[in-house]
């Protein structure tokens, strides 16, 4: 840091004052948190332990939360007189804006209607096509070709990689509301190192798809059960480089969507029963976590999750005790599975291939099998003509236009 002009060493009446001390030192942001965490609990809030970023307070008459991102802050709660009484001692402890209703936030946007809440990230779509200059280009019903297989060293490599890296790390945050690219982009972002220009071109596909619905989003209607219902599934051997299998899997709270994830698996599956059994593995655990924190949220979930996949070698395994030589190996998975189901956490169903809605994060999809998944999964474009019936009278389209 160097002195500024006109400071004098040893002067007792100039001194150097430092600002944006939260995003310029490196400890700055852990003694932001702490000092923030400290505060909400001398007002009353008790830090969730299944997730250290939300604090909640209850009380005879009300119910609060407050969900934190370094220093932007969402509260909710059933008391607008409360959420005052937190916003004034807030903003004697610190100096805060005050956004009102929320409606935009960290690129997300609310839109509310008497039918629910829809949560989209168009201005964000809208700014990578107009960064990545597709802004114009021909959109495409696909994010990516069904018979396309990206490996390494398969095409030249990029001489600048820093463009594709960005462009990817971006496609990933648009992933909080767009489940439908979660594949695509989970491909493309095994190749961060070292990039080509058949990657590039794959990503610009995911661009164009992109193109075809920037504001397609995630919709939560204002009445509905709260019964998890998990699907999942694996795409078994399917990397080329390393043979590891694709697990993906989606988790519904009643009739919308909630958690997602497709992800390569860190180990060579020897079979494919193998494979669908860690991806089961991997789901009970996030429906583990997931009960922790609706129970913090104080949504009681009295039965079991439902957990529905396709193949029947990993049904008839979780239902028999015996381990024998093609089994021993995944001894761990299937022990974690049966205790879930006899703690009463999950309870296993089999569906139809054509059911799994789970396919959409294995594998690429023909477009109107894809269109058909996505429809059942909760994601609607909010402003377009076929999505009319969610704005039923005057009132929702006057709530839309308030937002913009």
């Amino acid at each position: 840091m160097r002195r500024p002009p006109g400071y004098i060493q040893g002067s007792p009446h100039k001194f150097c004052k430092l600002l944006k001390s939260l995003y310029g030192l490196k400890q700055a942001s852990r003694q932001w948190y702490l000092k923030f965490s400290a505060v909400l609990l001398d007002f009353g809030f008790c830090q969730s332990k299944s997730d250290y970023s939300l604090f909640i307070k209850r009380d005879t008459y009300s119910f609060t939360t407050l969900l934190v991102y370094v220093d932007n802050i969402i509260v909710a709660s059933d008391s607008p007189t409360v959420v005052e009484e937190i916003k004034v001692f807030l903003n004697n402890k610190f100096k805060i804006k005050d956004l009102g209703i929320l409606r935009y936030f960290l690129g997300l946007e609310i839109a509310r209607t008497t039918q629910g809440i829809q949560i989209c990230q168009r201005k964000y779509a809208l700014d990578i096509l107009a960064s990545s200059g597709t802004l114009g280009s021909r959109p495409s019903k696909l994010s990516m070709d069904q018979n396309l297989r990206l490996s390494k060293d398969k095409d030249d490599i990029l001489s600048d990689p820093t463009y594709y890296r960005k462009l990817v790390g971006k496609l990933l945050y648009l992933m909080i509301t767009r489940p439908d690219i979660s594949y695509s982009v989970q491909i493309l972002s095994q190749f961060m190192d070292c990039p080509t220009n058949l990657h590039l071109t794959a990503a610009f596909k995911v661009l164009k798809y992109l193109k075809g619905a920037p504001r397609q989003g995630l919709f939560f209607p204002s009445i509905n059960n709260l019964d998890l219902i998990a699907y999942c599934d694996s795409d078994w051997a399917s990397c080329p480089d390393t043979r590891c299998s694709v697990s993906g899997f989606c988790i519904f709270l009643g009739s919308f969507l909630i958690f997602w994830k497709s992800k390569k698996q860190s180990v060579v599956s020897r079979s494919s029963a193998e494979a669908e059994y860690s991806a089961m593995a991997i789901t009970g655990l996030e429906i583990t976590w997931l009960r922790y924190l609706l129970t913090d949220l104080q949504v009681s979930h009295p039965h079991a999750a439902t957990l529905h996949y396709d193949n029947k070698a990993a049904l008839h395994i979780a239902f028999n005790p015996v381990f024998h030589e093609r089994t021993k190996h995944i001894e761990i998975d299937c022990h974690l599975i049966r205790d879930k189901i006899q703690e009463g956490i999950l309870k296993t169903a089999h569906i139809s291939t054509k059911f799994q809605l789970a396919d959409v994060f294995t594998k690429a999809l023909p477009a109107t099998l894809l269109s058909s998944y996505i429809s059942k999964m909760g994601i609607v474009n909010y402003y377009a003509p076929s999505c009319g019936g969610l704005l039923k009278n005057d009132n929702d389209k006057k709530l839309l236009e308030e937002k913009g």
